[in-house]
């Protein structure tokens, strides 16, 4: 597939986030244990991302992008208020890493229950998951092209959120993240 050399808006967007359009963007996130789905069409060329944080909602609080039910439901509708059938989107999942957990720091399994959502929601809507990278115990930083549908991935080592005690009994300085090569790109087949 040749390279799409077209200019491309950019949007970052955070956990509790969605953005979906049909002019062409560059969409950006960084993952750890939040999961973020692509949805793209190719008969529109349009394409959306979310990222979550939560598996999802119990009732308690407020409902809210944050959570992969809702989320997950907010982005296949804002897609077909874009036009898009649900029998034309290809759907990409990424993130649900386990980064306390490399850290020897003790976490729920929460990066799982993200992923597991996801899944099955596709699933469950009729969407074809053309691509995915779950799990393992490092964060992603995303690009996806909602025009071409290719995504690329760098990883992310993982850090704890807290920095652990030094020898001396007070905390330690928190790690910087870095950033891993090489990069993943992930054309659609």
């Amino acid at each position: 597939m040749a390279e799409d050399k077209s200019p491309l808006w950019r949007k970052h967007i955070v956990a509790g986030e969605l953005f979906a359009t049909k002019v062409p963007h560059e969409i950006r996130t960084i993952l750890g244990s939040c999961v973020a789905v692509c949805l793209w069409d190719p008969d529109l060329l349009a394409g959306g991302m979310n990222h979550f944080m939560l598996p999802e909602y119990t009732g308690s609080g407020e409902a809210s992008n944050k959570y992969g039910d809702i989320s997950i439901r907010s982005l296949i509708q804002r897609m077909e208020s874009l036009g898009s059938k649900k029998s034309s989107l290809k759907a990409k999942v990424y993130g649900g890493g386990s980064l306390l957990s490399a850290s020897g720091i003790s976490q729920s399994s929460v990066g799982q229950q993200n992923i597991h959502i996801a899944m099955e929601m596709l699933r469950s809507e009729g969407i074809s998951i053309v691509s995915r990278h779950v799990g393992d115990f490092h964060g992603r930083k995303l690009r996806f092209n909602t025009c071409s549908g290719s995504l690329s991935i760098s990883m992310v080592e993982s850090i704890s959120a807290k920095a652990a005690p030094s020898s001396n009994g007070r905390p330690s300085a928190p790690k910087p993240v870095r950033i891993r090569q090489p990069e993943i790109i992930l054309a659609e087949a």
